[in-house]
């Protein structure tokens, strides 16, 4: 696995923006991969998103501001998992919680996607009411994969026990899923919104309030972003997400966001940055009014 150096954290910031007591986000490294069927190496996701994100700019052009006054900062500490599964989840909701508790607005850094199960374990003991929103190429709607009911392949089936959620993007599934989803939860698969434009409205109607995103960078197409254990063709791109996130984000209040299955190829970088931009250009759009008022 990766290391980071221990100075080290999400935009290499200066103490007075990445101090944990004053920042308003914390960024949680979770290097969890237990489950992987194919590509390997979303362990060392975590610490590549970092590595890449010192190369951003603190200046977002699009918002007119630097969205890092407000305080990002950094917890790499979580490194050791439990081998038993379920265990280890339990270790990432703890870890979570904690920050929570503290009132921190938590960007998860996979790992796999099982990771996504634990951060909404514990997003869901402050917010009781909360949703999903999935943003991948696979449903994760197994009940159980290779003796395990926390592989990464049943990341969702997990997280609708926990709370209801709405898929997007789905093009490898299987036969039947839709019968296992448990309503209101609902699955928009990407054949349905590369067809017509209406599928926005579908997601606004049937996503209810508050709202966490989970992204397993799979989502986007491969051309895009290559550096993927389960990389599939027909995916999305750069702009037309973001523009689709920024319609959630201004009708809903997000409570939280991860990025996971990040599987770093040496020398080859660009998807690295790919994610650390988006995660920067979220957090953005989430704190824009915030920092709009701070700035008035």
């Amino acid at each position: 696995m990766l290391m980071l150096n221990q100075n080290q954290n999400f935009l290499d910031l200066p103490t007075e923006l990445s101090n944990p007591e004053s920042a308003r986000v914390m960024v949680l490294g979770l290097p969890y991969e237990a489950t992987t069927t194919y590509g390997k190496g979303t362990a060392n996701g975590p610490v590549a998103i970092i590595e890449a994100s010192s190369m951003i700019e603190f200046f977002d052009e699009e918002l007119d501001t630097e969205t890092c006054q407000i305080g990002i900062a950094t917890d790499m500490s979580l490194v050791r998992f439990c081998p038993e599964h379920e265990k280890a989840v339990q270790q990432i909701s703890a870890s979570c919680e904690q920050w929570l508790s503290k009132r921190k607005f938590v960007v998860g850094l996979g790992g796999e996607h099982t990771v996504s199960v634990g951060l909404v374990g514990a997003l869901k003991k402050f917010y009781p009411n909360m949703w999903v929103l999935q943003l991948d190429a696979h449903s994760d709607l197994r009940d159980e994969y290779q003796g395990s009911r926390f592989s990464h392949a049943c990341a969702m089936a997990r997280i609708q026990e926990i709370c209801p959620y709405v898929g997007l993007g789905i093009r490898s599934g299987l036969k039947g899923e839709k019968s296992w989803l448990r309503s209101p939860s609902k699955v928009i698969y990407a054949h349905e919104m590369h067809r017509q434009r209406k599928w926005v409205d579908t997601v606004l109607q049937a996503l209810g309030d508050p709202v966490f995103i989970t992204i397993d960078l799979d989502f986007f197409d491969p051309s895009a972003v290559s550096s993927l254990g389960t990389p599939e063709p027909g995916g999305f791109h750069w702009f037309e997400t973001l523009d689709f996130l920024k319609q959630i984000i201004h009708s809903r209040k997000v409570i939280g966001f991860d990025v996971v299955e990040l599987s770093p190829k040496p020398g080859f970088t660009a998807s690295d940055f790919f994610a650390a931009k988006l995660i920067y250009k979220l957090i953005g759009y989430i704190f824009a009014p915030e920092i709009k008022q701070q700035n008035s």
